[in-house]
């Protein structure tokens, strides 16, 4: 009666007295309920929410489903307890840090603690003759003497039950049988220890090939930072030597990997990334670029040592091959005053208005001089072709009945009259060059329609990572 009390105290709604004999109680009508009101979450939990998140945080031994559940653990938990603004979430473990020290105490406790019976098995129905000492008065009579004999004497008594009218039968040792079997099959079987803490790498050697993790890393497999050093060291000496992708590219990874379960983040950390996204743009490779330019961007924002106006510069380019639109207004809006004025950030912004602007001039000209930006010509060189496509279908339209083919050169950046001619064969226009006085024309009064077609053929079919 006090808990009814008590809920009704909480609710607000008061317990009314039941009717009188022969009257017809009306119910009451429902209450609207009163509109959730919208939590205003503070600055710093959303920052904390998105620090778990960020890759350079992510442990691979750390499941993301058990991070989301801990983390709105977490919150909750605190939301509940009004100390949203009390706690200092700045300090706050990460959810994959608690989850790691919660498996660290099950396992002490596990070894500390009795031992535990093999649970039964939900899935698969058996006879468990140990489950009930009782003996059912149904029980057929063989049952009945084995269950008497297990009930009636201790496992350590060494009698014998010579008294009993009968002995075990064959039904009766059949079903211990399959008691024992049903046994092994229930025992679980020992789980790997998670890991506290990150991996400290003992391996001494220098190459190693990459292999997906499926299992929590050993020690002797993994190189410390030391002998990764060294083997940065090597593979700069193989790669200006023998340029073997396929090598280069699976021992880089193959000590990201390292420093990953390590969780070495430091300068050795920023150079190899950024070694491994200039070779993989230079081999033109977006899909390893793409992972590198990723962990950079979170390895910058700790404020490690690096490069970052040149990858910025990168990213930027990036975008624009994958016209990828929302993601480059996100980049230039994270980039400061003085970021804008680097010549490398200058450039890559320089490409993006002439574009915007349908300047294919003065893009050209940047194009053909990329000094400030290092292997953004690699990039540039995966989206100039499309860019070439869509000048083209500007010159149809402004100059008629047609122009000299050096004039296209120039315009469009080509090294010699015989790269454009070759790039106008490939796009299937060879009808529309014409030889006259020992020189080439292009015929823009016939050729403005299939180079729409062209161009909107080139334009839509870029993927997320920007391979075509």
């Amino acid at each position: 009666m006090s808990n009814m009390m008590g809920w009704a105290a909480v609710s607000g709604q008061a317990t009314a007295a039941p009717p009188p004999p022969g009257t017809y109680a009306y119910p009451a009508p429902n209450q609207p309920e009163p509109a959730k009101k919208k939590i205003e979450w503070p600055l710093s939990v959303r920052q904390y929410v998105q620090r778990s998140f960020t890759p350079a945080n992510l442990d691979p031994s750390v499941p993301r489903s058990d991070m989301e559940t801990k983390l709105k653990e977490v919150i909750s938990r605190a939301s509940d307890g009004g100390q949203l603004l009390t706690i200092d979430w700045d300090n706050m473990p990460l959810p994959q840090q608690l989850i790691r020290e919660e498996r660290a105490r099950q396992l002490e406790a596990q070894k500390s603690g009795p031992g535990n019976s093999p649970g039964s098995s939900k899935k698969r129905k058996s006879f468990d003759v140990d489950h009930d000492n009782s003996i059912p008065s149904n029980a057929a009579p063989w049952h009945r003497n084995a269950l008497e004999y297990r009930v009636s004497y201790a496992a350590n008594d060494k009698r014998h039950p010579m008294d009993e009218p009968l002995a075990k039968s064959k039904y009766t040792k059949a079903s211990e049988k399959r008691q024992k079997r049903n046994e092994r099959v229930q025992a679980p079987s020992p789980s790997p220890e998670p890991p506290a803490g990150p991996v400290v790498g003992t391996s001494q050697k220098l190459e190693k090939s990459y292999l997906r993790l499926t299992a929590p890393p050993k020690p002797e497999v993994v190189r410390p930072e030391p002998i990764l050093r060294q083997t940065l060291d090597l593979l700069k000496k193989k790669w200006r030597k023998e340029r073997n992708y396929s090598y280069i590219c699976d021992q880089f990874k193959s000590m990201r990997q390292d420093l990953t379960v390590q969780r070495i983040k430091n300068e050795l950390t920023v150079e190899v990334y950024e070694i491994h996204a200039r070779i993989a743009l230079e081999m033109g490779d977006l899909g390893e670029y793409n992972q590198c330019q990723t962990q950079l961007m979170a390895l910058y924002k700790l404020g490690l040592k690096g490069h970052p106006d040149e990858f910025k510069a990168y990213r930027i380019l990036y975008f624009i091959h994958t016209a990828n639109r929302s993601a480059l207004n996100d980049a230039l809006a994270d980039l400061t005053t003085a970021e804008k004025s680097e010549p490398a950030i200058k450039h890559a912004l320089d490409i993006r208005s002439a574009l915007a602007l349908g300047n294919y001039h003065r893009f050209f000209q940047l194009y053909i001089d990329p000094s400030n930006i290092k292997m953004g010509a690699y990039l540039m060189d995966m989206f100039v072709s499309r860019e070439r496509l869509a000048a083209l279908c500007n010159i149809c339209r402004a100059y008629k009945p047609d122009v000299k083919l050096r004039f296209i050169t120039e315009e469009l950046g080509f090294d010699g009259d015989s790269d454009a001619y070759q790039f106008l064969v490939d796009q299937d226009a060879q009808e529309l060059l014409e030889e006259r006085n020992s020189e080439y024309y292009f015929l823009t009064a016939k050729a403005k329609s299939h180079f729409e077609g062209a161009k909107a053929k080139a334009f839509g079919r870029v993927d997320i990572k920007g391979q075509i």
